[in-house]
C-alpha cells in the first residue's frame, strides 16, 4: 500500500497585493465620480450656484429700488468686484454669496468690501432693472468680448479662465431673476449691448 501524499494548496481569500489593487480602484472610480471636477459634483454645484445668483439678484432689487431702476455703475472700473462692491453691506451683508461653490475662490467674511478679495462672478455693467429682461450676472466667463453661438464662453477643458464649475459650463442670472444653466459653448449668441460692458472678476 503506497503512503498518501498530501497536496499543499493556497487558502481561499484575497491576497495583500489583490486587496491593494481592489481598493485603489475603487478610490480612483469614486474620485472620478464624485471629485472636485466631476460632472456629477458639479450639476449640484451648479445648483447651488443658481441659488447665490439669485440672491445676489434680491440685492440688485433692493439697490435699483434705491436708484430709480439704475444698477450698479462705476465708468472706471475693469472688474467686477469694483462695481458689485456697492451692494456690501448695506444690500448685501452676507458675501459668501459672491463665490462660486463649484469653484475654488476664498470665502470672504460677511459684510467685507469685494474690492479686496477675487469673487466669482461676471457682471453686465449697465443694464437696468426696469429695461426688458437680459443677462446681468454669469459664472466667470473665458473672455469679456462678445460671443457667437457655437463659442466657448466657460471652460473647454476645465482650466483657468471660465472654469466655475470644470468644463461643465456655468450659469447665467437673467434681469427677471431666473438663472439659466448652459454648456461650455453657446446656444445662442450673446452679443454687446450698446452702453453695456461686460466685466469679469479678477484673474
Amino acid at each position: 500500500m503506497k503512503p498518501s501524499h498530501r497536496t499543499l494548496t493556497a487558502p481561499d481569500g484575497f491576497s495583500l497585493i489583490e486587496l491593494l489593487c481592489v481598493l485603489a480602484l475603487m478610490l480612483i472610480l469614486t474620485v472620478m465620480m464624485f471629485g472636485f471636477g466631476s460632472a456629477s459634483r458639479q450639476r449640484s454645484q451648479k445648483k447651488l450656484c443658481g441659488d447665490n445668483l439669485q440672491k445676489i439678484f434680491v440685492s440688485l432689487q433692493l439697490y435699483a429700488n434705491d436708484f430709480q431702476g439704475a444698477l450698479p455703475l462705476n465708468t472706471n472700473a475693469v472688474t467686477s468686484e469694483e462695481v458689485l462692491d456697492a451692494l456690501v453691506p448695506v444690500y448685501a451683508a452676507d458675501t459668501a454669496i459672491f463665490i462660486c461653490p463649484g469653484g475654488r475662490d476664498s470665502e470672504i467674511a460677511s459684510g467685507e468690501s469685494l474690492r479686496r478679495h477675487k469673487i466669482s462672478y461676471a457682471y453686465f455693467m449697465g443694464r437696468r432693472l426696469d429695461a426688458p429682461p437680459a443677462v446681468l450676472l454669469s459664472d466667470r466667463q473665458v473672455d469679456t468680448q462678445p460671443k457667437r453661438a457655437g463659442e466657448f464662453i466657460f471652460s473647454a477643458n476645465g482650466k483657468s479662465p471660465g472654469n466655475n464649475h470644470h468644463q461643465y459650463g456655468g450659469n447665467f442670472l437673467l434681469g427677471d431673476g431666473s438663472v439659466q444653466a448652459s454648456p461650455a459653448k453657446l446656444a445662442a449668441p450673446l452679443a454687446a449691448a450698446p452702453g453695456v460692458v461686460l466685466l469679469n472678476p479678477k484673474p
